[in-house]
């Protein structure tokens, strides 16, 4: 159930959503009825909160502390590491499976550094945890299944994958990823995603009672607030993913999936 209500929730309060919903409301009260009014303060509102969203450093302040939270661990020192989890999020829904190895969006880096570090580890385990996340088409193949596939690709044994194709959220991610490996007291695992995603992984990981150290993947931020070519499209874009995390951290919490308001 809170899978089902988090989408449909999230549709409506999706910052892009919410300002077009304002603007095209803004528009047929002013056209449409008596209210001129109010309509187009509907309609001013949405339009400066588009241009806020996309042409100010606003996106860079949302994601900023997401991205900050955790940093990389040096994997030089302590145990020799057991395995990686690698969480998915990272496969392109619109491509075609016949025709594509695997289709992959602007988080790639969760495929790319897990084999890098697959590579790096020759010894250690590497679970892929993504179901299919869908709501309109749950009949679609399970990210793992794709994930399977582009490892094999790229070298890693299939003999050492263990892949989750059960998980729709991160929750889902955390609880059926322990069901699969099964940690043990001393054992080392790394959890691999995007850093402004990992505070949010780290949280639900704890609270299923899987020790892991971070390894923060692709970076969405550059080194000053005014870099503008972060700004429009990708400023709404990035707006909407900091919102999207922001408000599933406070959900999380709420409901008992983390261990933390904002883990650390």
């Amino acid at each position: 159930m809170f899978f089902y209500l988090s989408k449909i929730f999230w549709f409506f309060a999706q910052p892009s959503n919410f300002i077009l919903l304002l603007m095209i409301g803004g528009v047929l009260l002013a056209a449409r009825t008596r209210h001129t009014r109010l309509g187009t303060r509907l309609f001013t509102g949405g339009a400066a909160a588009f241009v806020l969203m996309s042409f100010s450093p606003l996106p860079y302040i949302l994601i900023a502390p997401l991205e900050a939270r955790f940093t990389r661990p040096d994997l030089a020192q302590g145990p020799p590491v057991t395995g990686l989890i690698i969480l998915g999020g990272a496969q392109d829904g619109r491509a075609d499976s016949a025709k594509e190895l695997a289709g992959v969006n602007e988080a790639a880096e969760r495929f790319t550094e897990g084999v890098a570090l697959a590579r790096r580890f020759p010894q250690a385990k590497v679970v892929f945890s993504g179901g299919n996340g869908q709501l309109l088409d749950p009949r679609g193949a399970p990210e793992a299944v794709l994930a399977g596939r582009l490892f094999a690709a790229l070298g890693v044994s299939p003999e050492r994958m263990i892949l989750e194709d059960r998980s729709r959220n991160t929750w889902e991610n955390a609880i059926f990823t322990r069901q699969k490996i099964e940690p043990k007291p001393g054992e080392r695992w790394l959890l691999v995603t995007s850093a402004f995603h990992m505070a949010r992984a780290m949280g639900c990981f704890r609270k299923a009672g899987i020790d892991v150290e971070p390894w923060p993947v692709d970076y969405r931020l550059g080194d000053s607030i005014w870099d503008f070519n972060a700004y429009y499209p990708d400023g709404l874009r990035r707006t909407d993913m900091a919102v999207r995390e922001w408000i599933g951290l406070v959900a999380y919490y709420l409901v008992g999936h983390s261990t933390a308001l904002f883990p650390r």
